[in-house]
């Protein structure tokens, strides 16, 4: 004589409900802290590249490079070096030092994805201007996280006006999209400054549409579970 030791159907999904439930609100609750995790994950990975380069360790070094290819040009003209005898190359720097061929156009130099040399140094596997986003958005963000307990008694947290992001993105779409024809080339100090006014623009246009949202998240679980 067999016994069901199954639970009724309805308890089965009062269960599954209730872990969902819990994994929404704990999302909900804690999505900044996820949030900052991952881009310091990511912003840190490039920085690793150079270290590994340096002490010898290229396969995983190279990985990090290779892992980051799709999301960054890597040109070298335009990338930060550690280790070497100085941050930033021009071409005609690594042309004349051997550490590129000559005449290669832009297209050749990122399919070349050269990494650096032991006197040049390492290059970090993101761009300056891509250093400079993915700072930002991870200094505006632990920002953020100071200033939010401010608004945790208001419904909604102020937002950033659609025309201001526009403003703000402006320089970077400018400096960027303008050296693409090769009318000229950007220098590192502007690259960083664009980037980071980016990085900044989006965060704070963005997390506070994002924290009404998981606010939302949690208030409809903590009520179903009620």
């Amino acid at each position: 004589m067999s016994v069901d030791v199954r639970p009724p159907e309805g308890e089965s999904a009062k269960r599954l409900n209730a872990i969902i439930n819990g994994v929404a609100t704990g999302v909900a609750r804690h999505w900044l802290a996820i949030f900052n995790l991952v881009v310091a994950v990511f912003v840190a990975l490039p920085f690793l590249a150079p270290v590994l380069m340096q002490a010898g360790a290229t396969g995983p070094a190279e990985l990090i490079y290779k892992i980051y290819s799709p999301a960054c040009h890597q040109l070298p003209e335009r990338s930060v070096f550690l280790y070497g005898h100085d941050h930033f190359y021009s071409v005609d720097e690594l042309e004349a030092a051997g550490y590129l061929p000559a005449n290669l156009n832009q297209l050749q130099r990122m399919t070349l994805r050269w990494a650096g040399a032991a006197e040049a140094g390492w290059k970090i596997a993101i761009c300056q201007r891509d250093i400079a986003i993915y700072v930002s958005v991870l200094l505006s963000g632990l920002l953020f996280a100071v200033v939010r307990p401010r608004f945790s008694k208001s419904d909604k947290l102020p937002k950033m006006p659609v025309w201001l992001l526009i403003l703000l993105l402006a320089p970077v779409a400018l400096d960027g999209l303008s050296q693409l024809p090769g009318w000229r080339e950007s220098i590192p100090a502007l690259r960083f400054l664009t980037g980071a006014i980016a990085g900044a623009a989006v965060v704070w246009f963005a997390y506070p549409h994002v924290e009404d949202a998981m606010r939302d998240v949690a208030r409809g679980a903590e009520g179903s579970d009620a």
